[in-house]
This record gives C-alpha cells, structure tokens and sequence, in this order.
C-alpha cells in the first residue's frame, strides 16, 4: 500500500529462509472471535476493526490504515490486530464505539519471520508456519506462543503480495 505506514521492526539477524526482528511496542486495535480459520476470521474481523479506524468511535474520526493485519489463529479463540498510526497511543486514540474491541499496547518483542507471496489461505498458512518451525529447528532457535499471519496487502492489489508468518523467539544474540 502505498503511503501506507508500517509498522516498524528491526532486523536482527537473517537467515536463509527466515529473520529475526524485534518489534518495539506498539498500540494495536484487536478484536477476538471464535474463528478457527483465515476464512472465518478475516472478513468479519477486518469488517468490525475497518468500522473503527472509519469512524465507529467515540470522535466520529478516521484514523489511518497502517500495515500489516496481525491474525493469531488458533482452535479456542483467534484474533485480529490492527496496528495503530504511531502518533496514537492507548491515551489519545479515540474510543471505539464497538465494546468488543479493545486497544493494547504490545510487548517489545522478538519474532522469527517467514515471507510468503500471493493470496493468504488457510493451507499457506499452515505450510508456511511448518516452513517456520522447521527452519528454527534446524538453527537450534527455541520459539514460544501461536504462530501468527501478518498481512500486508488490500484485497485488490493483485501483485507483489506480501504475507508473513511470525512466532516468538527466545532471543539472546544468538
């Protein structure tokens, strides 16, 4: 997305199939569901938190659309996150009006990382965090929590699609 803000991270180490980051806090919007797919996640989330960042808050005010939509799916409850611009924070976002969102601020953290093209699905999904999990392995990199999607595109950008797949690491300059 073009002029489209991203949510920062550094690199701290890359390998062949993956990286390593650290995430510095941020301020996310999230919304929890039953979902226990991509598919029945990502339209019903995306609709509730693009409803928010739309105006659904308690300034009736647009907050830009930033990159990427985190999505931690799993069996008992999965979410979706959208990053906030970097000049809100828990304190002067606007209220949503939708109770079942909830605005956090994020952990520092470090993550492996795994790119992947194309449109997201439930089986790349799957494949791709396999990919992950193998490759940290095989580093002897110990790794903790949900594997999670981290989408970066609008449904209409047909090329040059970037998907993510991340998981926790425990990290010591390894």
């Amino acid at each position: 997305m073009a002029n489209t803000e991203t949510q920062p991270y550094q690199v701290v180490k890359r390998e062949e199939d993956f990286e390593i980051r650290l995430y510095p806090p941020a301020t996310m919007a999230t919304i929890s569901m039953a979902a226990k797919t991509y598919k029945e996640l990502s339209s019903p989330g995306f609709r509730k938190l693009a409803s928010f960042i739309f105006g659904g808050n308690n300034a009736n005010k647009n907050i830009a659309m930033t990159t990427p939509v985190h999505m931690n799916i799993n069996e008992a409850q999965s979410s979706m996150s959208f990053v906030m611009p970097s000049n809100y924070n828990k304190d002067n976002l606007p209220k949503p009006n939708d109770a079942t969102i909830a605005i956090e601020t994020t952990a520092e953290e470090y993550v492996a990382a795994i790119r992947f093209g194309g449109y997201a699905n439930d089986e790349l999904i799957k494949t791709y965090a396999a990919k992950l999990a193998t490759a940290l392995t095989a580093k002897g990199i110990e790794h903790y929590g949900n594997f999670r999607f981290l989408g970066y595109n609008a449904p209409y950008q047909f090329w040059g699609r970037r998907n993510e797949i991340i998981v926790g690491v425990y990290w010591n300059q390894q």
